[in-house]
């Protein structure tokens, strides 16, 4: 008996629906849903008989599994993003260590910008390094090499006794920070469930923001340390071996397995993530294979570059391609990593001494922490496209930021302090729920075949803008003043933004990765039109 024939009409209508995903004609009238998974099963099974422990080694994986299918879930979700917790770290410990740094190796103001910049110019080399290393090794493999990128780039840190070593450590951690940044979000998109997906992705962001906190609290600790900067520097190196050994705990992604053909381990995996008695996961393990089989069917007609074309010759992936390369771009140009790296030397400028600076930097990087908490409860609820609307708090936060570089700190510091530190928290805040989509939506935008590349494209783009404001920052600073560079021109960037967002945001909720495809082959002025009746119904109802 097919298992469409087991419960009541109303289910069947359901699975209906969801077989209707899948094509029938490839799949044949008379395809029998009950023998394929027991031939699915069997291929597991001998998977599991015929596996030895160089093969485990091998596969960088000591099995883990629960009995509570959920547990597993959020065991993976919280230990990838711990991934998070490393490029926090590196963000946010120069920022004290920029104090110490150019005494100690004599660094003049242009050397000094490098410092703070080699790390983003090397995580966009991580990043184009991110496709050929996710589609040859895999997606948690990638994390782990990241994880050995941290930890040479924070040992060459820590150890400099000139410049050049200090270059070469930056962009060496850069890679790490570049490698992860996009094989996370993809890692964990393709192996949890759909209803929590957007809240697990958005918890790399949340390690994000607590890595920033631990970065400034680390600076501060070692701040009054005879050679302190090494050890605020170095501080990474502990983390970084934490999460490469806990990456040999955790599996493989199934739909990494799938696309490499491997039916029978992409199913023993997707037994432990998902609960096979639910019949719609069952289904989703079959819509999954058959897409995969689709794609091995062009691949052997097409070559390596036509995927990388694909992305902009095919309409459904050059949509995927230009909104997810926007809603970073709105989010960078705003400023957000030029005032996390001089976070210490911004709040100098507003009467702070050396020592204080460090610790008040401490607001910025716990705003950032606790923007990223309602993200994580409530972006699977509210949805995408509420989320995106956080772009008007941080656009509020930075007039207040801009205003408060205005009072005069001779005559009204504590004014000054007031206005400067309540935009801090704001825009800080806000922007920590906002980061979030950076990660959510581009990896659950692109299809599978496309996914790898598009993360990479996406990532490079995220990273180069992050060079881009942080190597300008201070000359940007100087043509501009500080107030016509956080008021005007980031504010500006925030501002188009809203407008970008509302119409053209796409709503991704709840959807399975390959439902998301649907949305994405809607015509660009269909989705505005579609944006604009919803805004209308809302307004309506209120």
């Amino acid at each position: 008996m097919s298992i469409f024939e087991k419960n009541s009409s109303s289910d069947d209508s359901i699975r209906e629906d969801n077989y209707n995903k899948i094509d029938t004609a490839e799949l044949g009238k008379n395809f029998n849903f009950d023998k394929e998974f027991a031939e699915i099963e069997a291929q597991a099974e001998a998977v599991k008989v015929n596996e030895t422990f160089l093969q485990k080694l091998k596969n960088c994986e000591f099995e883990l599994n629960f009995e509570n299918k959920q547990f597993m879930v959020y065991f993976l979700g919280a230990f990838a993003c711990m991934a998070g917790l490393l490029s926090g770290i590196d963000q946010s410990v120069i920022s004290g260590a920029n104090v110490f740094l150019p005494e100690a190796l004599h660094l003049n103001a242009t050397e000094s910008s490098l410092v703070s910049a080699l790390m983003p110019l090397g995580a966009m080399a991580g990043s184009i390094m991110m496709t050929p290393l996710n589609e040859y090794t895999g997606r948690k493999k990638s994390i782990i090499i990241s994880c050995i990128f941290y930890t040479i780039g924070a040992g060459l840190c820590a150890g400099a006794v000139n410049h050049k070593i200090m270059y070469a450590g930056r962009f060496i951690l850069g890679i790490g920070v570049g490698i992860e940044g996009g094989c996370v979000g993809i890692y964990v998109a393709e192996s949890v469930p759909a209803n929590v997906r957007g809240s697990i992705v958005s918890l790399y962001q949340f390690n994000i923001a607590l890595g920033e906190v631990l970065g400034y609290a680390v600076s501060a600790i070692f701040f009054e340390v005879h050679g302190g900067w090494r050890f605020m520097l170095g501080s990474s190196l502990v983390f970084s071996t934490i999460l490469f050994c806990g990456m040999f705990f955790l599996p493989e992604s199934p739909r990494y397995l799938v696309h490499k053909n491997k039916i029978g381990e992409a199913y023993n995996v997707w037994k432990r993530l998902r609960d096979i008695n639910d019949e719609k996961n069952k289904l989703e393990f079959l819509e999954m294979r058959h897409a995969a089989f689709q794609e091995q069917e062009a691949n052997r007609t097409e070559k390596k570059y036509e995927i990388w074309l694909d992305l902009f010759i095919n309409p459904r992936n050059r949509r995927a391609l230009v909104y997810s390369i926007i809603m970073i771009t709105l989010g960078q140009l705003t400023g957000v990593n030029a005032v996390m790296y001089y976070m210490s030397t911004l709040m100098a400028k507003i009467g702070f001494d050396k020592k204080n600076s460090v610790f008040m930097s401490l607001v910025g990087g716990g705003s950032l922490l606790i923007g990223t908490i309602p993200a994580i409860l409530w972006m699977d609820r509210f949805g995408r496209r509420v989320w995106g609307l956080n772009i008007v708090g941080f656009f509020i936060g930075l007039i207040l930021v801009g205003v408060g570089y205005l009072i005069n700190i001779d005559t009204h510091l504590a004014a000054a302090e007031g206005v400067y530190l309540t935009g801090i928290i704001l825009y800080m805040g806000f922007f920590g729920s906002y980061a979030c989509l950076t990660w959510v939506l581009p990896s659950e935008s692109f299809d599978l075949r496309t996914r790898s590349v598009g993360m990479t494209i996406c990532s490079t783009f995220l990273y180069l803008w992050s060079f881009i404001v942080t190597y300008n920052f201070t000359g940007m600073q100087n043509a501009m003043t500080y107030t016509g560079l956080t008021l005007g021109f980031y504010g500006g960037i925030a501002f188009i933004g809203f407008f970008y967002q509302i119409l053209c945001m796409p709503e991704t909720k709840d959807k399975t990765l390959e439902e998301i495809d649907d949305i994405f082959s809607m015509k660009t002025k269909d989705l505005i039109k579609q944006n604009i009746r919803g805004m209308k119904q809302y307004w309506g109802r209120s």
